[in-house]
């Protein structure tokens, strides 16, 4: 089965890397999947998922939540403000933090929940101007302004443009996440995740080396 031939091989690079066992928490992408195929693998006891859209997520994942325990739900996708209080209700952790309005948006919906989703604040490692996500120069001041707001900030994400080296792009948010304490690096995907494990990915997302090719409908 695919998700066992990941699983070992997310094994295998951590301990390449001289990590601890476990180190790394498989986020299985779900995006654009049917509902087969997932079920399949909540099956096989996985429980860790990534969604790109809250809408999708909100048409899948409460049917699959009443037959099963333990459904662990990272938001992967932008997060459009409007929909910040559908994402809080349904995700147990948001990736994709990247500017001052959502913020204030997260912390006055924790403010009035008493709870917030733990959050990864995305960079844009590339500086892609077609990309969301922080540019790496205006990430310190970021990270202190979501801090100020009291945010549970647990990391950083990157998604690296697909034409470069990723292991530049890991590098790069390791560092930044270092100097601001942070432990959490959301990062690596289905082509290049043993690469982020070695640059120390605590999370890796990974679809279609699970599921097979996306078939959107």
């Amino acid at each position: 089965m695919a998700l066992d031939d990941i699983k070992t091989r997310i094994a295998q690079a951590e301990a390449a890397a001289g990590r601890a066992p476990g180190a790394t928490t498989l986020i299985a992408v779900s995006k654009v999947q049917p509902n087969e195929r997932v079920q399949a693998v909540l099956d096989l006891g996985h429980r860790c998922f990534g969604e790109n859209r809250v809408q999708e997520a909100q048409g899948k994942w409460p049917a699959f939540m009443e037959h099963y325990d333990s459904i662990d739900l990272h938001l992967i996708g932008p997060l459009q403000t409007n929909k910040a209080r559908q994402a809080v209700e349904l995700f147990g952790t948001i990736h994709t933090l990247d500017r001052p309005k959502l913020a204030n948006t997260l912390a006055r919906l924790a403010q009035e929940r008493g709870d917030c989703p733990d959050l990864f604040i995305q960079v844009n490692t590339g500086e892609e101007p077609q990309k969301a996500g922080v540019l790496p120069a205006d990430a310190d001041a970021f990270v202190a302004e979501a801090r100020a707001l009291d945010l549970p900030v647990r990391g950083l994400m990157c998604i690296p443009p697909v034409d470069e080296e990723p292991a530049l792009h890991f590098a790069l948010l390791a560092k930044i996440a270092a100097r601001n304490g942070l432990d959490g690096l959301s990062m690596g995907m289905s082509s290049d995740f043993e690469t982020a494990i070695a640059l120390g990915a605590t999370h890796v997302r990974v679809g279609s080396a699970i599921f097979g090719d996306r078939t959107p409908g």
